[in-house]
């Protein structure tokens, strides 16, 4: 009795495992028949996921045996099913993230049994779909305006692929959409420090949040300094540290600043325009002033327009000085012309008028 017995335990055993290991052929048969039906456009979606699910399910049974779950296979072909799922399901955030997940842990495992590497082009595949996948679930969410989604899904790709640049763009684009205005700029430096040929316009972006949205000047200089030095023929960032050194009361370092520049290129028109703005912008400022000032106060008024006057007759020079390096100077003719017509120098504006009148329209 006991030889029979054991006799039939170990028959029993074998069935075990065979049926066990048939789990992980009728997978791979299903991997192979979904390849063949999934590139046809006419397969209905639901149908391409019922395929998955039904491969998916018999990896479940072939990982839930002692035997075959040290079957890299097993974890391999799982890691297929649930990837290329987690790609598709483009109706469901929450189960393409649940198959995510499993197709996380199935590589994880895959790569630990899989001393002999036979299932490496498998495991390989699987983790360009992880990539995709989490990638399109950032468009997804993207499209749907559930920006905070989209975010942390392209940030997640960003950690997946630290040299994703576009993926570094989207999440600094979706954190501008939420207002994550902190977020937005780690993630556009990113980009810029993967030399991005996008790079000045992002540089540009942030010194606009710096200023705008989180008021710190002290950043914003920070982020001029380092972006003029990259590109140094951009004038709009020191125009724009000049005002922030204007606007802080420092007309002296605004001028210290592009005097030494001027010094450096004498035949750059726009570093004489932007020391004649420093003066100009204080003339507008005490403009502003005046237009404040009772009416029957007319010492007063009086003072603040001779004020003005001392401003922009110290402005003038440099505006002149850039139409001598550049005579269509746009920035310069404009601004003299404002200056002639609030002066009423008729002679002057009318000159100035007609050279602007005749430069190319843009």
């Amino acid at each position: 009795m006991k030889r029979v017995f054991l006799s039939i335990f170990l028959a029993g055993a074998v069935s075990a495992a065979f049926a066990q290991k048939s789990e992980i052929t009728a997978a791979k048969n299903d991997w192979g028949l979904f390849q063949l039906t999934s590139s046809s456009a006419t397969t209905p979606l639901a149908k391409k996921l019922e395929a998955l699910a039904k491969g998916l399910a018999h990896t479940d049974k072939a990982i839930a045996d002692e035997k075959s779950k040290v079957m890299p296979e097993a974890w391999s072909y799982r890691a297929l099913f649930a990837s290329s799922a987690a790609i598709l399901d483009s109706t469901s955030t929450a189960n393409a993230d649940a198959n995510l997940k499993i197709a996380q842990d199935a590589i994880v495992e895959a790569k630990k049994l899989d001393t002999k590497g036979t299932e490496k082009d498998n495991i390989n595949s699987a983790e360009t779909n992880i990539i995709n996948a989490v990638r399109n679930g950032g468009v997804i969410a993207y499209n749907k305006k559930d920006y905070k989604t989209a975010y942390e899904k392209f940030v997640a790709a960003t950690v997946i692929n630290p040299q994703d640049t576009t993926m570094y763009l989207n999440a600094g684009i979706a954190a501008r959409n939420i207002e994550d205005y902190p977020g937005m700029i780690t993630q556009f430096k990113k980009v810029i420090s993967l030399n991005s040929p996008q790079s000045k316009d992002l540089y540009s972006e942030i010194i606009n949040a710096a200023l705008s949205k989180q008021k710190d000047t002290t950043a914003a200089l920070a982020v001029i300094k380092e972006a003029s030095a990259k590109f140094p023929e951009n004038t709009d960032w020191i125009k724009t540290e000049t005002q922030i050194y204007i606007d802080r009361g420092d007309a002296a370092k605004s001028e210290q600043m592009l005097t030494a520049l001027a010094a450096k290129e004498p035949n750059n028109p726009n570093y004489q325009v932007l020391l004649g703005n420093i003066y100009f912008s204080q003339a507008l400022k005490l403009q502003a002033d005046r237009n404040k000032i009772d009416a029957k106060k007319v010492k007063e008024f009086n003072e603040v327009t001779a004020k003005m006057n001392a401003l922009l007759d110290k402005s003038l020079p440099f505006y002149k000085k850039a139409l001598e390096v550049d005579a269509k100077n746009q920035g310069a003719l404009e601004t003299l012309k404002t200056i002639y017509g609030f002066r009423n120098d008729t002679k002057n504006y009318e000159d100035i008028k007609k050279r602007l009148d005749a430069l190319p329209k843009q």
